[in-house]
């Protein structure tokens, strides 16, 4: 039988187990007319820990006392997002219109420069998924293929003989994440596997094998639709099928697949990220697992879940876990669950 346990903070009373909050327990809020938004599908944390979605209202963040929408700068657009990745003290955002970057803190004033192939050399105004790591280097998916900018420079494109721009047009761009110095780009696509980009020392991005299920390695589906790269190099990648994990760099070894026979809630995972305690928690279509090495613990709407539809997952700097939903936003602290909506 869980513990229950009852604490009171700021005169709510929160009921909370250990593990997650179950149904009838979680603690409901609102966004207090900031704005009205369900979708939650894009989500990063900024070194104030402050929180950042994409919704169909536009770019929504939360600070952790108030919510706000991004729409007092005229030039950062509210409309169609697709991703978005804070480097230090910029946000970069990707939309139909070509790549929008701004800077911390945004204020109705506040510098925005969207690159586009007007101004940039940039391979698509139609940009799909951002990527930033450690480095200064600043990814961008585009339907043309993959460009990538460092200290102002455009780097060249070198990987068109293994990644061809007409299989990026083909089976879209569907996430992206770079190592953890920020140099290496994983690229999953809708058909195509993932592709691997790197810079290389002539102020270029070059490419790898890619990787692919009709290669000599287990992926349980071309269609890659999360990747995470571990603190320990280990790398994640979600498809339709269950998820695929990856050790070392030998790519044809040390391959590990995951899927609803071994405790997934779901097979299409479309969110991935991990914990301070190496615990990792997967978005699906069907709910959140969380993998501790070991063992799969899965909930869903009847655990108070707003949804089952995990369109992302965060988790700040204080180890709470942020899930974004086509219901609202939760999160998960400490087993108490707290839903947004």
């Amino acid at each position: 039988m869980k513990k229950l346990t009852t604490f009171i903070i700021t005169g709510l009373i929160f009921l909370s187990f250990e593990g997650l909050s179950q149904k009838g327990f979680v603690n409901d809020r609102s966004f207090n007319g900031a704005f009205q938004a369900k979708n939650f599908h894009s989500a990063t944390v900024d070194d104030n820990n402050t929180k950042w979605f994409l919704t169909e209202a536009g770019m929504v963040s939360f600070d952790g006392k108030k919510w706000k929408l991004c729409n007092k700068n005229k030039n950062i657009p509210t409309k169609d997002l697709r991703d978005l990745s804070v480097y230090g003290k910029e946000v970069l955002i990707a939309t139909p219109n070509g790549a929008t970057v701004t800077n911390l803190p945004i204020k109705h004033k506040t510098g925005v420069t969207t690159y586009n192939t007007d101004n940039a050399s940039i391979l698509s105004n139609n940009v799909v998924s951002v990527a930033t790591g450690k480095s200064a280097v600043r990814w961008f998916g585009t339907d043309k293929g993959i460009s990538a900018v460092l200290d102002n420079k455009w780097l060249q494109v070198g990987y068109e003989d293994m990644y061809p721009g007409f299989m990026f047009e083909e089976f879209r761009i569907t996430s992206m994440a770079t190592n953890r110095t920020g140099d290496s780009l994983y690229v999953g696509t809708e058909g195509a596997g993932i592709a691997r980009i790197f810079r290389n020392e002539v102020d270029g991005i070059s490419g790898a094998s890619v990787y692919a299920q009709w290669g000599p390695i287990i992926l349980p589906s071309d269609k890659v639709y999360s990747i995470l790269i571990a603190p320990d190099g280990t790398k994640w990648f979600g498809t339709e099928s269950g998820v695929a994990k990856h050790v070392g760099n030998n790519t044809l070894e040390n391959w590990t697949v995951y899927s609803t026979k071994d405790g997934l809630v779901n097979d299409f995972v479309q969110a991935i990220d991990i914990d301070k305690n190496g615990k990792l928690w997967f978005g699906t279509k069907g709910g959140v697992s969380v993998f501790d090495g070991s063992k799969w613990t899965s909930y869903t709407v009847n655990d108070g879940l707003n949804s089952n539809n995990i369109l992302c997952i965060t988790v700040d700097k204080n180890d709470i876990v942020w899930l974004g939903t086509d219901n609202g936003v939760m999160c998960y602290n400490n087993g108490t669950l707290i839903s947004y909506k």
